[in-house]
């Protein structure tokens, strides 16, 4: 079994969202069947603290944070998912984003 889809998620500030959804459209993400710019967000609360080697976006050396943050789940062909990963690493605000990817199967293949 060959996944030709992948999942890419990851959670980035809210003020940023836009601009993360947008580059990553832009990366050819988001593209499904007869349609561009797919994706789905979930609002939450990122929790963090930065080391004083930290160099953070938001936030201040051995303090709590807690920031209002947008999940936003993607999907893209496995062959591009390098790119788009680059891509959304050049957007995103933090330091050090956490990205997830997961395969997906396609119906028939279950």
């Amino acid at each position: 079994m060959d996944c030709k889809l992948v999942k890419i998620s990851t959670t980035v500030p809210r003020e940023n969202a836009d601009a993360v959804r947008k580059a990553l459209g832009e990366a050819g993400a988001g593209a499904y069947e007869n349609y561009s710019y797919c994706s789905f967000s979930v609002t939450g609360k990122g929790r963090f603290m930065p080391s004083k080697k930290a160099n953070p976006h938001i936030g201040t050396a051995n303090k709590l944070e807690v920031v209002d943050e947008e999940q936003i789940e993607i999907v893209c062909e496995r062959a591009s998912a390098k790119h788009v990963v680059l891509t959304l690493r050049k957007a995103h605000p933090y330091e050090v984003p956490i990205i997830d990817i997961i395969p997906l199967i396609s119906e028939e293949d279950l």
